[in-house]
């Protein structure tokens, strides 16, 4: 009779009419990613469902503001951004009983890349901040300046939270005085600075800072990475910094900024397994392997027998 029992209760659950909820270990799921993390999602969701192969992640790559608009839309169930939700974007979860949650995974930075003929690859966080209010123009304004021509700032998209993050840091409201091109991708900046010596672009640096990843070695070729100061007037190189693993870590890098998943998955599903696989197993080799910072470092703990 118990058997009986439990084989009724199981063709009870199938003739509900709705499909059966994901687990960590199965089911399909759409992730909505800002681009500038694509090399970093690409990577955990590839390794996560090479463990599981009943997993499925659709990955959409978006403008943050539109990757987290997916989400609360219930088009996409986690999303991995550089900030959390505002208290308006909260409400639209609160108002539909979601409680969602929030992860900090990692610690990125906003790298600078200069073509590889300029030789300017030192800049200070003031000089950066003159040059976002417009009033230092030129390439040959910075201190001990080489490089000759009007400096064009390259972002790879209108709404990208690479440019969002670089305007609140210098408080930036007005960009009628400033010379900014978009295009369409971090992939597309690093071509454009590649064949413009006077373009300064801003990249994720997980794009470049692979040294273990053929595309990313690639990517980096003919570029130049700049370092940054914080200091009004540095003396020496070793007051630079640049967007790589220790510097960040150590929080000397300026431009740093943490990268969130926020979720609202309501069930113990894959979107949860993912962020558990992230934060507290083997995610985090990944995270360090592409010279981010983990923010919960991998623990393999090895017993040692006699």
């Amino acid at each position: 009779m118990l058997l009986l029992g439990g084989v009724a209760l199981s063709l009870l659950g199938c003739g509900n009419g709705k499909p059966p909820l994901d687990s960590p270990s199965q089911g399909t799921i759409t992730i909505a990613a800002d681009e500038s993390f694509q090399p970093l999602v690409k990577q955990l969701t590839s390794a996560y469902a090479g463990i599981y192969p009943n997993v499925h992640f659709n990955v959409v790559y978006k403008p943050e503001s539109e990757a987290i608009n997916m989400m609360l839309r219930d088009s996409a169930r986690l999303v991995f951004s550089t900030r959390d939700l505002t208290k308006g974007e909260r409400a639209v979860l609160d108002n539909r009983k979601i409680k969602g949650d929030v992860e900090k995974i990692a610690t990125d930075g906003v790298a600078l890349i200069i073509n590889k003929a300029n030789t300017d690859s030192l800049i200070t966080m003031s000089e950066l901040r003159k040059v976002f209010t417009g009033s230092l123009k030129s390439w040959s304004e910075l201190k001990g300046g080489n490089q000759t021509g009007a400096i064009t700032l390259v972002f790879d998209n209108n709404n990208s939270s690479n440019l969002e993050f670089v305007l609140k840091t210098f408080q930036t409201k007005d960009l009628s005085k400033l010379s900014i091109f978009t295009v369409r991708s971090n992939r597309e900046v690093i071509d454009f600075v590649r064949k413009n010596p006077t373009a300064m672009g801003f990249i994720g640096v997980n794009w470049i800072s692979d040294g273990d990843e053929p595309l990313s070695v690639e990517l980096a070729k003919n570029l130049r990475v700049m370092g940054i100061s914080n200091k009004e007037n540095p003396t020496t190189r070793e007051d630079y910094f640049q967007p790589f693993q220790e510097d960040l870590g150590m929080q000397r890098y300026p431009l740093r900024r943490p990268i969130y998943i926020v979720s609202r998955e309501a069930h113990p599903g894959l979107g949860g397994g993912l962020i558990n696989y992230i934060v507290r197993d083997a995610g985090s080799l990944i995270i360090y392997k592409l010279g981010l910072w983990p923010t919960i470092p991998y623990n393999r703990e090895i017993k040692l027998i006699d």
